[in-house]
């Protein structure tokens, strides 16, 4: 075999992509539905967020473990194929069992269920990418993912206007129960996450750890590779000390200045990373390198390119949790001018929701092959940059939209900014990274997808009480102007294949998505 990795085919890539085609069914239904769950079980519109917090919180921890074992796994199915497979099948079960909550906190705890499954199948699909795709084919890869992300959020997200106004499935029910229309669009889900993952599993292979190895050290870009020793115990226990002290000074400040309880997320947050930081020293210290202290030093060891990307996927993912937790309420309110969710009316504002989000899904599957065309044209860099300056335009524009047929021009330019964000970060990301940590690295970056929403866990349920009013459209602003500021952060990034003397990534691209 030779030293470096064949380009693949497009069936091929479609093949080992279309497991998305299922992960996104899952996700849709969850973003285009949950805060609607909520409120029909009794959630005020001020508590939705730390009820969401589950969703992130999940993400932050199991993404980088999943990561971590993905990267030391090999057995009959490869090495992220099995966790295809495990997540998919706990998500098809948490998405049947959502729909049927009883009450708020078992709904809150389906959603940690389904939160935490559909993570596991989904962190490393991106690492397959990695794993299997030349340089010259990962933004291909990665555009690949986002037109089944798009795709299948297309269909997922209006499922429930589908069944109501297609198929005369009843979309109102009796307080506190959940409309048989959003039941019957989360069995549907539930089954085609499985068939699709399933697909993906029997249709692709995986190159063995000898030959991944072979192929990074035949690798034309060179970069220096973290190494496996551990950094001195001193520099965990005292990072960790610091940032203990932080998370508890600022638990104790708002506790004394009796702020709102979501803030107590972000302090604890802060301390919790303290702790592990301390957990990893005295392990250490016992000369114990356990998954921890990898998972702690291959952070503090990223690479340059990552720890720029953090700052722009902060604000992009901030923008678009505030997105998907108030929409439902800022449309129904805003536009609908109706909170009583019983009434007909709040519940076509809600339909309306789910046809939204099918329409920005529905042009992210289509810009995903426009993207890559731009960027090798120009550069991922000022890709980026013009899709999110856009998407915040149209997030923000929500507020001064009182026709809900004009939300659709919101949409268009939500949908372009979701394709990039979906694939121009990792496609940037993965020329830095080396291949036998490509897991892991994936699982860290999801901090950076992580962290901006567990902080509008936080703060935006704060801000819509304590600064808007209640009004939620605010929020929404917020996440337009957060976006655009992730556009213009993304200048600062240095993509690795487009460095002098470094083979570019995407110089093929075009040709590869016409093959």
């Amino acid at each position: 075999m030779s030293a470096h990795k064949p380009r693949l085919s497009f069936w091929q890539i479609w093949n080992m992509s279309f497991g998305f085609l299922g992960i996104q069914f899952g996700f849709a239904l969850q973003n285009a539905n949950v805060s609607r769950i909520f409120e029909t079980l009794g959630a005020e519109v001020d508590e939705i967020p730390i009820l969401w917090i589950a969703a992130p919180v999940t993400g932050l921890l199991i993404q980088p473990i999943i990561g971590h074992m993905s990267d030391h796994t090999w057995g009959r199915l490869g090495r992220r194929r099995p966790y295809f497979l495990a997540g998919a099948i706990l998500a098809s079960l948490a998405l049947f069992l959502m729909p049927n909550s009883p009450s708020l906190w078992v709904a809150a705890g389906m959603l940690w269920m389904m939160d935490a499954s559909i993570n596991v199948s989904m962190e490393p699909f991106r690492a397959f990418v990695g794993d299997m795709l030349p340089s010259a084919q990962r933004t291909t890869g990665f555009a690949m993912q986002s037109f089944f992300i798009g795709l299948g959020a297309v269909v997922a997200s209006a499922l429930p206007y589908m069944m109501s106004n297609w198929f005369g499935v009843d979309n109102t029910a009796a307080e506190g129960l959940i409309p048989a229309s959003v039941r019957w669009s989360f069995y549907l889900g539930g089954a085609t996450f499985l068939l699709a993952v399933l697909w993906t599993v029997f249709k692709s292979h995986e190159y063995s750890p000898e030959e991944l190895r072979r192929f990074e050290e035949a690798s034309p870009l060179a970069h220096a590779t973290p190494t496996e020793t551990t950094l001195p115990a001193s520099r965990y226990l005292q990072h960790g000390l610091l940032w203990l002290a932080v998370g508890l000074v600022a638990s104790l400040l708002f506790f004394i200045a009796e702020l709102d309880r979501q803030l107590y997320v972000l302090s604890g947050g802060v301390a919790t990373y303290g702790l592990l930081q301390l957990i990893a020293g005295w392990s250490v210290q016992r000369h114990s390198h356990n998954g921890l202290v990898s998972i702690i030093t291959d952070l503090y060891r990223m690479p340059p390119t990552m720890g720029q990307l953090a700052v722009v996927q902060f604000f992009s993912w901030l923008a678009l949790f505030a997105m998907w937790i108030y929409t439902t309420s800022a449309v129904t309110a805003h536009i609908y001018g109706t909170t009583d969710t019983t009434s007909a009316l709040y519940n076509q504002g809600a339909d309306w929701v789910g046809v939204l989000f099918a329409v920005y899904n529905g042009v992210a599957a289509l810009a995903a092959f426009l993207l890559p065309v731009l960027a090798a044209r120009t550069s991922r860099r000022m890709t980026h940059l013009i899709a999110l300056v856009l998407g915040g335009i149209g997030l923000a524009s929500i507020y001064v939209i009182a026709n809900p047929d004009l939300l659709l021009v919101s949409m268009v330019l939500i949908g372009i900014a979701w394709a990039s964000i979906l694939s121009m970060p990792y496609a940037m990301l993965t020329g830095s990274l080396p291949a036998h940590k490509m897991g892991v690295y994936m699982g860290i970056f999801n901090f950076f997808i992580v962290i901006p929403q567990i902080t509008a866990a936080a703060i935006l349920g704060f801000m819509v009480r304590g600064l808007f009013g209640g009004e939620a459209v605010y929020a929404l602003v917020v996440g337009g102007v957060s976006m655009v500021v992730a556009g213009f952060l993304t200048l600062r990034v240095r993509d690795v294949d487009d460095a002098p003397g470094v083979p570019s990534a995407i110089g093929a691209t075009e040709t590869a998505l016409h093959r």
